[in-house]
């Protein structure tokens, strides 16, 4: 028998008037839900990670069950092992960067920690911006701040909601190098949400794609 797949999605999820239906798999690498602003892209990432319920269907992790509408089953946000990169990235502002990263860290299983505090900042290069807080944060600082953060939570999986939608193209390209480092150096499964094509030629390896029509709800 092969193994479950890292993550299996096949869901239904309302929005609006609508019902976004998609069905997927992804062993590793980056998978790309892909399509225009209002395809639900977001909205399927969102049900993965716990904060919207699926009209339908099922989801599951590494061969865990994270929901299952016939069954009953639909595990908190806390309890799926994701780490989630929003793409208003959600840093809190009051704190500095080293208790936004410690947040992250706070709320891991020890024995699934993929990095420790400095092996992220090493690994981000973040490390000068510890005592700084978000607002004094460029965007390309304030997104890997936003990643650290999520590896910190020791997931077993990421989800990146348009991590580059805000960035120039200098800082999209710095971005795109740590994704990149994330999917060959610490070969942690993500699923990208994206409407641009550059990003998902060059990042994914399975690509999802999404488009504004949908079965009626």
């Amino acid at each position: 028998m092969s193994p479950d797949p890292a993550l299996s999605v096949d869901i239904a999820v309302r929005r609006g008037d609508r019902l976004i239906e998609t069905r997927f798999a992804a062993t590793a690498g980056i998978t790309a839900l892909f399509g225009p602003s209002g395809a639900g892209k977001t909205s399927v990432l969102d049900a993965i990670a716990g904060l919207v319920r699926p009209a339908r269907g099922r989801i599951a992790l590494g061969g865990e069950v994270l929901f299952d509408a016939a069954r009953g089953i639909d595990l908190a946000p806390e309890k799926r092992h994701c780490g989630v990169v929003f793409q208003d990235l959600r840093l809190f502002p009051h704190r500095t960067v080293r208790d936004n990263l410690l947040y992250g860290q706070r709320l891991a299983d020890p024995a699934a920690q993929l990095l420790s505090l400095d092996e992220a900042c090493a690994f981000l290069g973040i490390g000068a911006l510890l005592d700084r807080r978000p607002r004094t944060l460029s965007g390309g600082e304030a997104q890997r701040v936003a990643i650290g953060r999520a590896l910190l939570r020791g997931p077993r999986l990421l989800l990146l909601d348009e991590p580059l939608s805000s960035l120039d193209a200098a800082r999209r390209e710095e971005i795109m190098v740590v994704i990149e480092r994330i999917r060959d150096q610490l070969a942690l499964p993500m699923v990208l949400v994206s409407h641009r094509v550059d990003e998902v030629e060059r990042l994914a390896s399975e690509v999802v794609s999404l488009d504004v029509l949908a079965e009626p709800a």
